[in-house]
């Protein structure tokens, strides 16, 4: 089994930072992609960002420009730095990550921005 762990989320005013870490333990032999999901109240789960085994990285539009993921692969953690915050990111921010055929979820971290 896997287990993900976040921390980082929290209060935060409009036009502020965050970093939200990832941490990834258990039975693990190689993660390819980790990645942030979030889901604000009355929607859908949606992408964040990814990042890859080899250090590809993906990221939804609306976080193009503004948030930052990256990895430690010997730690097996993700980070996503998020910067210039706006009303519309408060959400539960979910990290995930792919291990061979196995999708794994974290428990969720409550990110709020207030205008």
């Amino acid at each position: 089994q896997v287990q993900l762990v976040e921390s980082g989320g929290g209060l935060v005013q409009a036009g502020g930072s965050l970093r939200l870490s990832c941490a990834a333990s258990g039975s693990i032999l190689v993660i390819y992609t980790m990645g942030w999901y979030r889901q604000a109240p009355g929607k859908q789960r949606e992408l964040v960002a990814t990042i890859a085994l080899g250090g590809a990285t993906n990221y939804a539009d609306s976080t193009k420009g503004r948030f930052t993921i990256s990895s430690d692969n010997a730690k097996n953690t993700v980070y996503l730095q998020m910067n210039s915050l706006k009303p519309e990111d408060t959400a539960v921010y979910y990290c995930n990550a792919w291990l061979s055929r196995d999708e794994y979820w974290g428990q969720g971290t409550q990110v709020t921005v207030s205008s």
